[in-house]
């Protein structure tokens, strides 16, 4: 089953000429930001699963709202000084000697299991900002 919704481009720009582009930004800038948060707690949750020290847990954040080819956007990182950057690739999708470690698709599993709450989110703080 699929759906398609049409004048979404034709409600967003009925949205800035009310609202002015600015106020538009922000608004989305905050639904973003509360989103992402919704997104992290779950995938905190996914990565206590197979914990060690923490540390990726630790340096998880999230970027500032950019453009990013004329879409507002936020990044999930790992910033810190254990560089669980460089590693975070290999518990997602595993490797040679190593193919299914224990947190395997912990990623992809918070994507999917925070969905919902990600999409409620955004269209709560946009009501709320409209």
């Amino acid at each position: 089953m699929s759906v398609k919704i049409s004048g979404l481009d034709k409600l967003q720009k009925d949205l800035e000429s009310r609202l002015g582009k600015a106020k538009m930004q922000s608004i989305v800038d905050a639904a973003l930001k509360d989103g992402a948060a919704v997104f992290i707690k779950e995938l905190k949750s996914q990565f206590e699963t197979f914990k060690d020290d923490g540390y990726s847990i630790d340096e998880m954040t999230t970027t500032e709202p950019y453009n990013l080819n004329g879409v507002r956007t936020i990044t999930v990182k790992w910033v810190g000084p254990h560089k669980r950057y460089s590693i975070i690739h290999l518990n997602e999708f595993g490797t040679i000697k190593n193919p299914s470690p224990r947190g395997k698709g912990a990623i992809a599993r918070a994507l999917e299991n925070s969905r919902k709450a990600y999409r409620k989110a955004l269209a709560d703080r946009i009501r709320s900002g409209v």
